[in-house]
């Protein structure tokens, strides 16, 4: 069972740890003190609540779309060449590079500030374990 420091559960959620604080206060999540007093969270748990918090993904697509992973964000940089363009996205604290042709990118006036989705559907998914947790 995977259990998380204060800091480490705060980051994972994307709140601050006054927050988290809070919500174990209030019950909305169990913490345990461990032998050296500090508060712990079970990692079970917190993806349950990031589950929670993230609430249902809706689009405003007009249309029906196998594709559920939906990023907006800002283009920051277009590399084009004959065939194909490298289109770079910042959507909040994630950076996408997206490999589309460069007619594609032509039609969509992509350019840096330029705002889109970045719409993700992968048949694979790689599975890494950071270092620090």
């Amino acid at each position: 069972m995977a259990k998380y420091r204060i800091g480490q559960a705060a980051q994972l959620l994307g709140v601050s740890v006054d927050t988290l604080r809070r919500w174990a206060v209030a019950g909305r999540i169990e913490s345990t003190a461990g032998s050296d007093d500090r508060r712990y969270f079970d990692g079970a748990a917190l993806a349950t609540l990031a589950i929670e918090i993230a609430g249902e993904q809706k689009s405003n697509q007009p249309r029906a779309q196998s594709a559920r992973n939906r990023f907006v964000g800002i283009v920051t940089k277009v590399v084009k060449n004959t065939v194909v363009a490298q289109v770079e996205i910042q959507a909040g604290p994630h950076r996408f590079v997206s490999l589309i042709t460069r007619e594609a990118a032509d039609e969509l006036k992509l350019a840096p500030g330029v705002v889109v989705d970045a719409v993700v559907k992968a048949t694979n998914v790689g599975v890494e374990i950071p270092s620090d947790f």
